[in-house]
Parts: C-alpha cells; sequence; structure tokens
C-alpha cells in the first residue's frame, strides 16, 4: 500500500475507534445501570419524567453526536486527503503515440428504405 493511502487510512481507523468507543461506552454504561441500579434509574426528575427515560434519550442523542462527528470530519478532511491522494497516484494523460487510433466518426442511423 502506497504510505499516503496508508496514512489516510489510519486517521480514518483512528477516528472510526474513538467514536466507536465513545458510543461502546455510553451504551455499557447505560445498560449497566440498567442491570444493577434500577432504582436509581426510576427515580422521577419530574412527575412523568425518570432518570432512566432521560438517560435512553441521552444516548439516543450521543449516537446522533457521534454520527454527526463523523460526518463532518470525513466531508471536510478525509474527502479531501484522499481525493489529493488519488490525483497523487493516478499516472498521468499520456499524449496519443503514433500508433494510436483516432475516435471513429459517429456512425449515421440509416436510412429509410422507400420503395
Amino acid at each position: 500500500m502506497e504510505p499516503a493511502l496508508a496514512r489516510v487510512a489510519g486517521k480514518r481507523w483512528r477516528i472510526a475507534l474513538v467514536l466507536t468507543g465513545v458510543m461502546v461506552a455510553t451504551y455499557f454504561s447505560f445498560i449497566l445501570l440498567v442491570a444493577y441500579d434500577k432504582a436509581a434509574l426510576g427515580a422521577l426528575l419530574v412527575p412523568g419524567l425518570s432518570v432512566g427515560m432521560a438517560l435512553g434519550v441521552g444516548v439516543i442523542l450521543v449516537a446522533w453526536i457521534v454520527t454527526s462527528v463523523y460526518v463532518h470530519w470525513a466531508n471536510t478532511s478525509y474527502d479531501a486527503e484522499l481525493a489529493q491522494v488519488k490525483r497523487e497516484l493516478e499516472p498521468e494523460e499520456a499524449a496519443p503515440g503514433p500508433l494510436a487510433v483516432a475516435d471513429p466518426a459517429p456512425t449515421a442511423a440509416p436510412s429509410e428504405v422507400t420503395s
């Protein structure tokens, strides 16, 4: 693999691992609270809204935020770097040599035969 491509791929893996870690930690923290401290999650913040419901919404919001961070990073940084690497790796357009075949003229549609 080309070093420039490996560098860009490494950046993608690092950000993906960090954001995955954030999401996994958030989700499993919530699940562990559900498993081991149901009483705390059942406590009411306001009538009709428990701590567990608020934290559940928080997990969903964290997922949206993590996704938004990745999309923003990919659109502003990753795509531009990857395009640059592609331009560097593409071979230059070669000038046609003496044996190059010119583009054929467009073929005309067959005319209708009249009797």
